[in-house]
């Protein structure tokens, strides 16, 4: 037996050139598909618009005799802080994803709280319901939102035939109509990486603090809810950042009052053909979005301090 896994260990080892290999292959896919990205928009932020394919003048320009200069333009972030109309659509596109995130957490908590307490055989059945949304293309469901909210949709007609309303609610192409979109749409990413911490807590501690005497309530707020806090974090992650830049949904749901840098985004490159513009706010967006990230991850290293 031994000498199978000895030789077994020797072909993995033929296989695998190195340890370095392993390592280096996460760091060279974030290379390709984030930092070189990254580098193409910062490089087109920093150049001047013109009218002209593409719409935008390179930063090195050779003059006469063989001279080249480099002329960099920070105009476009002098503009992001100075006009107003992108400053409100940075903070509208916060102010929807930290409420639309408190939401999906709201109610995603109690759903991955009883998927993780359901019987073993139910378990499987729970989470395909909230992964089944995923199965029809993100364009259609939001669509089918259009259809559910609007004032002669399947919402205002139920609560027009029960006698709750005798006129149509004005709910679509409002902020409301964007935070329904938002969370619907976005609810499995926060429910999956939080069923995923609370099944692998241990029952034994709420056993041993229900030994002591401790109540339902109190084995939540003591065990429960402080073990689930990376579940928490990650999901919230994964449900703040695609929000920040979100542009589908509020350009489908939303109204003129919904400002958010993705839609703001997408005038500039398309409308008004200001690559350098759009460049710089999806720049400074990026910044705003990596903030949180950096601190779930400091909490995450000084939780894993406090356990060792």
């Amino acid at each position: 037996m031994n000498d199978w896994l000895l030789q077994l260990n020797n072909r993995i080892r033929t296989l695998v050139p190195g340890k370095g290999l392993i390592v280096g292959a996460p760091w060279f896919w974030l290379a390709l598909f984030f930092v070189l990205p990254f580098l193409f928009v910062l490089k087109i932020s920093l150049a001047e618009p013109q009218l002209a394919q593409p719409p935008y003048q390179d930063w090195i320009r050779e003059i006469e005799d063989g001279l080249i200069t480099i002329k960099l333009n920070f105009g476009n972030y002098a503009m992001l802080w100075e006009d107003e109309l992108y400053r409100d659509a940075l903070w509208g596109s916060f102010e929807i994803a930290a409420i639309s995130t408190f939401f999906c957490l709201l109610i995603g908590y109690p759903m991955a709280y009883a998927i993780a307490l359901s019987p073993t055989h139910w378990r499987m059945p729970l989470l395909m319901l909230v992964i089944l949304p995923f199965w029809t293309s993100f364009l259609i469901r939001v669509y089918a939102w259009i259809g559910i909210l609007k004032n002669n949709g399947l919402l205002n007609h139920f609560l027009m035939s029960i006698g709750l309303i005798d006129q149509p609610l004005e709910i679509l192409h409002t902020p409301t109509a964007v935070y329904i979109g938002v969370v619907y749409s976005y609810l499995p990413f926060l429910v999956l990486p939080l069923y995923a911490t609370l099944v692998r807590l241990d029952n034994t501690l709420l056993e041993a603090a229900a030994d002591l005497g401790a109540r339902p309530w109190k084995q939540f707020l003591k065990i429960t809810l402080p073990q689930s806090v990376p579940g928490i974090l990650a999901g919230s992650m994964l449900v703040f950042i695609p929000v920040m830049g979100e542009f589908v949904i509020p350009d489908l749901l939303g109204g003129p009052d919904t400002l958010m840098i993705g839609k703001l985004m997408w005038t500039e490159f398309f409308s008004n053909k200001d690559w350098p513009l759009a460049s710089a706010l999806a720049s400074v967006l990026l910044v705003v979005l990596i903030i949180p990230f950096v601190l779930m991850r400091h909490y995450e290293q000084k939780a894993a301090e406090e356990l060792k």
